[in-house]
């Protein structure tokens, strides 16, 4: 009789580069598939990427306020990212959307 465990939630990331871009590749799939289900939250979070920075922050901020469960749904999702970021200590994403990426989870 053969056991066969699932990687436990603790389990240490794949540190390699390889490992770090599949994490980041996989979350970012989840998170376009899931704006994809949510026309509303893909369409703020789409214009964000042309709006000065302080009026992308400020839009995002009020539609993750009025859309609380959407918010913490994307959390979810991205969680991934900075977790393996802390784990491996690395930066996984280009600058614009490392900061971008912090100020999202900060809430």
């Amino acid at each position: 009789m053969a056991i066969v465990a699932a990687p436990s939630a603790g389990a240490a990331p794949d540190c390699s580069p390889v490992g770090v871009n599949a994490t980041v590749s996989s979350v970012t799939g989840s998170a376009q598939q899931y704006l994809t289900g949510h026309p509303d939250a893909n369409q703020v979070v789409t214009a964000a990427y042309g709006q000065p920075r302080a009026q992308a922050a400020s839009n995002l901020r009020n539609y993750f306020t009025a859309h609380p469960q959407q918010y913490y749904d994307l959390r979810g999702i991205l969680a991934p990212v900075g977790d393996t970021e802390r784990q491996c200590n690395v930066t996984s994403l280009p600058p614009n959307l490392e900061s971008a990426y912090q100020e999202f989870m900060a809430g």
